[in-house]
């Protein structure tokens, strides 16, 4: 077989014997094409790997707009989600808008709101901003931030959980990877003391059928927190040409553009 380096996000796979070690997200010597997807396929002994923290941002041309296999990052973009969370009916609704932030040194971001309301009272959990842009280079999304607003009886009581690239030592991390390796874990949002929230990718090319309907070539990420390590690791699944259909409790009811 062919072995092909490619600049993913600046860590490496290393080959010993017959067996392949994911060290992070970076280069691949193994990979087989699924629906147009490009997977690297690894036998991985993710105990002995750390998440990666460190993506060489400098490397990267990003864009406020464009399209992962698991990501559209498109205004006008809407996924709508429902489920029971500690034993609350919610409605979740993600919605790529017409709008952009600047953070950090300069980076410009595409903002995303996410508005949560209690599906059966109405009344408003949270609306948050997260802000994400694409590496042109390898077409990886990183995640630079969020503005947070946590409800109580119709009114804003905190916002506990935001953070911004460049701001009291938070750094961006990666919520979709260019190049999808199984075993591979990194982390999404490196806000000391705030955010500190992790993926792994335990799945790749599963079948999955929620409320708006059936996939295939789904992937599937374990997700923690180093602020809660005690706390059971959230499913989070990905479908090709949609994005997530499965955000820990909730499922994917509808997805499509809106003015």
């Amino acid at each position: 077989m062919e072995t092909k380096l490619a600049f993913a996000l600046g860590a490496l796979i290393m080959l010993t014997d017959t067996m392949l070690i994911v060290a992070g997200l970076g280069s691949y010597s193994q990979q087989q094409t699924a629906m147009g997807i490009n997977y690297a396929m690894a036998t991985s002994r993710t105990s002995d790997v750390k998440f990666t923290d460190s993506f060489n941002l400098e490397n990267c041309t990003f864009s406020t707009t464009g399209t992962n296999p698991y990501f559209i990052l498109q205004p006008g973009y809407q996924l709508v989600f429902e489920g029971v969370e500690d034993d609350e009916p919610l409605n979740v609704t993600s919605t790529v808008l017409d709008e952009t932030k600047v953070v950090g040194d300069g980076i410009v971001t595409r903002a995303v709101e996410e508005k949560t309301v209690n599906s059966e009272t109405g009344d408003l959990v949270e609306i948050t901003k997260d802000y994400f842009a694409i590496c042109k280079e390898n077409n990886t999304v990183f995640y630079f931030g969020e503005d947070v607003d946590n409800y109580e009886n119709g009114k804003v009581v905190d916002h506990e959980g935001a953070w911004l690239h460049g701001s009291n030592d938070a750094r961006a991390g990666v919520i979709m990877p260019g190049m999808i390796l199984l075993g591979s874990k990194y982390y999404q949002e490196i806000a000391p003391d705030v955010a500190m929230d992790k993926s792994e990718i335990v799945g790749v090319n599963e079948t999955v059928k929620v409320p708006f309907g059936s996939f295939n070539g789904v992937i599937h990420m374990k997700e923690t927190s180093d602020l809660e390590p005690a706390t059971t690791a959230e499913e989070n699944l990905h479908a090709p040409g949609v994005g997530q259909v499965i955000d820990g409790d909730t499922k994917l009811i509808s997805a499509g553009y809106v003015k």
